[in-house]
Formats: C-alpha cells, sequence, structure tokens
C-alpha cells in the first residue's frame, strides 16, 4: 500500500471501522429525516447538532485523556514500525502548511460544506441528494490517485461500479439529476468535502484522529454560528422546545460518533477504500425506512444487493496485502 504510513497503529482495521462509520452515518440519515422536520431552518439545526457534537468529541477526549494518564485506558494505541512521516515540508506543529489544511478541514469541511449542503437540501428532495453525496467515492478515487499516491486497480474500479449501480438502482434511474440550483449546491459540498478527505489523510500522517476531529468540528462550528449571526438566526439556537432538543441532542451524538469514527479509518487506511465502505450507509438508511415504512423493499433489493457485493470486495481485497 504505497500511502500506508511508515508506522501502524495496533487495533481495529480502518476498513472495520469505516463500517462502523457506515453504519451510524445510515441511522444518522435515517433520524435527521425526521429531526429536519422539528426545526424549521436547515441551518440552525445544523449549527445545534454540529455544537452538540464538539462537546461531545470534547468530552470524550477529556475521559480517554484522564484514563491514559492513569493507565486505565483499555484502547490504547501505540506506533510501531518506523515513526510516521511528517505532512509537507514543515514539521512544526504550527507550520504554515499545517496550519492551512487544518484551517481547511475546520472552516470548508466542518462549516461551509455543511452550509452549502443543507441549503441545497432545502432545494431539492432527498432521493437525488443522496446520490450526489454518495459520488464522493468517485471524487476521492480521482484525488487520492496523484495527491495520495493510492493505486487503483480492477477490484477498486468494479466495486466502485458496484456501489455507484446500486444507488442508481435505488434512484429508479438518472431521471432525478436535473440541472438546479439545489442540486448544484449538494455537488460542490461533495467536491470540498473530497479536497477534505485527502488533506486530512496527509494530516492524520501526525495528528491524531481525536486532534482532526476536534479542529473540524469546532472551527466548523464557529463558521456556523457566524453564518446565523450575518443572516440574523443566532437568537433562535436559544428558543429550541423540549422536543426540538430531543432531536439535536440525538443528531448531535450520531454526528460525533460519525467524525470520529470516520477520522479514525482514514488513519488506518486507504482514503479510496474506506470511502467505499461509506457508501452501505445506504443499505442502512433504506432498511430502516422499509422496516418502518409503509412502501416494501422488494423494489430495493437488486440495488441493495449491488451495494452489498461492492462493500464485500472492498472488505475482502484489504485483507490481502497484495491486493492494496
Amino acid at each position: 500500500m504505497s500511502t500506508s504510513m511508515p508506522g501502524t497503529k495496533e487495533g481495529l482495521p480502518g476498513v472495520a471501522v469505516a463500517g462502523g462509520t457506515a453504519l451510524i452515518s445510515g441511522v444518522s440519515v435515517f433520524v435527521n429525516s425526521y429531526g429536519v422536520h422539528a426545526v424549521k431552518q436547515p441551518a440552525v439545526y445544523t449549527t445545534a447538532k454540529n455544537l452538540v457534537a464538539v462537546v461531545i468529541l470534547l468530552t470524550v477526549v477529556a475521559i480517554a485523556g484522564g484514563l491514559r494518564r492513569s493507565g486505565r485506558w483499555p484502547l490504547g494505541e501505540r506506533w510501531t514500525g518506523a515513526p510516521p512521516r511528517s505532512v509537507g515540508r514543515s514539521t512544526g506543529a504550527w507550520s504554515p502548511t499545517r496550519v492551512a489544511a487544518l484551517s481547511y478541514v475546520g472552516v470548508v469541511g466542518g462549516g461551509i460544506a455543511f452550509i452549502l449542503f443543507f441549503d441545497g437540501l432545502a432545494r431539492t428532495t432527498a432521493t437525488p441528494a443522496a446520490f450526489l453525496r454518495d459520488s464522493l467515492v468517485i471524487w476521492v478515487a480521482v484525488l487520492a490517485v496523484p495527491f495520495l499516491g493510492e493505486r487503483l486497480h480492477a477490484w477498486n474500479i468494479a466495486a466502485i461500479a458496484l456501489l455507484l449501480g446500486g444507488q442508481v438502482v435505488l434512484l429508479g434511474g438518472v431521471g432525478h439529476l436535473v440541472a438546479g440550483s439545489g442540486q448544484a449546491l449538494i455537488l460542490v459540498a461533495t467536491l470540498l468535502w473530497a479536497v477534505e478527505v485527502v488533506i486530512a489523510k496527509r494530516l492524520l500522517v501526525e495528528l491524531s484522529p481525536a486532534t482532526v476531529s476536534l479542529v473540524r468540528m469546532g472551527v466548523g462550528a464557529v463558521v456556523l454560528v457566524a453564518y446565523l449571526a450575518v443572516r440574523g438566526l443566532l437568537g433562535a439556537l436559544t428558543s429550541f422546545t423540549p422536543v426540538q432538543w430531543q432531536w439535536v441532542l440525538l443528531t448531535g451524538l450520531l454526528l460525533a460518533g460519525y467524525v470520529g469514527t470516520w477520522m479514525t479509518a482514514l488513519a488506518r487506511a486507504r482514503a479510496v477504500d474506506v470511502t467505499s465502505v461509506l457508501v452501505a450507509s445506504t443499505l442502512v438508511t433504506t432498511l430502516l425506512t422499509g422496516v418502518t415504512g409503509p412502501a416494501p423493499l422488494t423494489p430495493d433489493v437488486l440495488g441493495l444487493l449491488l451495494i452489498a457485493v461492492g462493500v464485500a470486495t472492498v472488505a475482502w481485497s484489504s485483507r490481502r496485502p497484495e491486493l492494496a
């Protein structure tokens, strides 16, 4: 694997962690489909749950730090092999390269892209929005080759084709993908997130997943709060009803779990692999919707099967070093 860190971390493999991320993401999409209706302004809802995620991540990091210092941390990691390589040319904690990279992850990945995505979601429907969001795997694959040195094998291309084919089947064809401002905003947000994946992957060579996660959500939350202030919506953050707070707290918890596991997966496996596995979130969301909704799952079986086979291909190949 050409982009593997010279030193590796002991613990659950990155593709397996990405499977957990996909599970959390699938549940989160399902829950958010209800929560977004409880808080009418998407920007206010997004900002609130992102702030909750920041608090949860800070709490987890603080508890983990205390357990590490006391020697009671059960999931300790240690570097084996050669020390990790530096990010860019400058190795200082506050080098211009690292500050610029962290700024992108926080300001763009954790802030601007969220604004664009949810503004776009308000102008279109969930079905094409989900397809465009899951096209992330294409853009990451395109960027990972020149900027991360990752290689695309025949099985990579086959897996991505299966994943996208399954999405098209679930979408009912590509007729829903029409030119419009909403879908354009979602596509731009997805492209910005693809760049973030590449940058975060480089940062994670030296920085911990917890650090990158906190920067992403913390700086992003500041950007979102500033956006609300400019639009005159800041007061809405303090006027939630108890029911609205329940949705915000639940989705914020899921978001914290998503970001934490996502960064951990990126730190341990190739970007194209973990992004491919993330498409499995569609399986979770579709199954939950089918179980709780009036529509049967029968028409979606082929699409779900294609996605499942695509994810299984990535999982199988990741366990064979000669294919990486």
